[in-house]
């Protein structure tokens, strides 16, 4: 019992002594958490967070978390301010070790798509909480995320009012999309050079949001985000192209709708293409539905894309 009190008195003197010197006291909150990767990490300190990943940075802000944040990565381009206010550590997938660690993370919460590996693999190593996220291309998926995130920075009521409102939009969605009559053939295509697009196959976001939004992905026989010479691209014959505008403002939507071939294809003949934000396409963060309902509405103009998802 004297030893319990007399630890008692050490920890009031070094709490008392950091607010007299002026630092600040960590918010402190000792938990084992099991990330992604299937590691236990113990979580002490849940102030001053990295966010890696433009989906974990927008649950953040949307559990209003910003305080915590003081360092986000180049894809967490929502809301703006994020990268306007926060230090920017560089691109998701070519992270640097000393880039991370100069900013004296107490925490790091990271998408899956981090990386390199060996840049990874070394952070994990580290005295720093290295939590790994799901990247969750599924109604499902972003619905754990959230919930991931919010019971590590013990906000867990916060995090099933939001949970429940995605679910809700994901419900409301479902219901839309059962009165699509004629589904559309799209492809969603990544960038384009050189007479070649890269598309998205099947296990990517863009399939994952094409079916959310009703549409029949005709490059799914195509296994991730991968290259084809603009012939195969025609023989997919796409009703409708979709592509992202980057953070730059730039697509390469012109390049495409150009290519030899393209008018004898419907979406050619058409000229039926649709460019939508990046993040708000691809992200699986809490605006997903929102996103899948704008591009449901782009793609059909019968009655089962009108309304609203809330």
């Amino acid at each position: 019992m004297r030893s319990l009190r007399h630890s008692a008195r050490i920890m009031a003197t070094l709490a008392f002594a950091a607010v007299v010197s002026g630092a600040s006291v960590p918010a402190t909150r000792a938990a084992t958490v099991t990330d992604a990767a299937g590691r236990k990490v113990e979580v002490v300190d849940t102030s001053n967070i990295l966010s890696i990943g433009g989906d974990i940075t927008e649950i953040l802000y949307s559990l209003g978390l910003e305080a915590k944040i003081i360092g986000v990565d180049a894809t967490s381009q929502f809301p703006a301010e994020a990268l306007k206010q926060k230090t920017n550590v560089g691109y998701l997938r070519a992270l640097s070790t000393e880039g991370v660690l100069s900013i004296a993370p107490h925490l790091i919460i990271a998408s899956a798509s981090a990386g390199p590996p060996e840049v990874v693999k070394a952070l994990k190593q580290t005295s720093v909480p290295y939590l790994e996220v799901e990247d969750g291309h599924s109604p499902e998926g972003v619905v754990e995320k959230v919930r991931f995130v919010a019971q590590v920075l013990d906000v867990s009521a916060e995090g099933d009012k939001l949970a429940r409102q995605i679910e809700s939009e994901f419900k409301a969605l479902a219901e839309r999309r059962g009165k699509i009559g004629k589904r559309s053939r799209a492809v969603f295509i990544l960038g384009a050079q050189s007479g070649r697009v890269t598309v998205g196959g099947s296990g990517t976001s863009a399939d994952a949001i094409f079916k959310l939004a009703g549409l029949d992905n005709v490059a799914a026989s195509v296994n991730g985000y991968k290259p084809v010479v603009d012939e195969a691209l025609v023989e997919m014959m796409p009703d409708v192209i979709v592509t992202m505008r980057r953070s730059s403002g730039t697509h390469d939507i012109d390049k495409v709708m150009g290519m030899p071939g393209m008018q004898s294809t419907p979406a050619g003949r058409a000229n039926r293409a649709v460019v939508m934000d990046g993040l708000y396409l691809l992200g699986f963060g809490p605006r997903t539905p929102a996103a899948a309902l704008d591009l449901m509405r782009q793609v059909y103009s019968d009655s089962a894309a009108s309304g609203s998802t809330k």
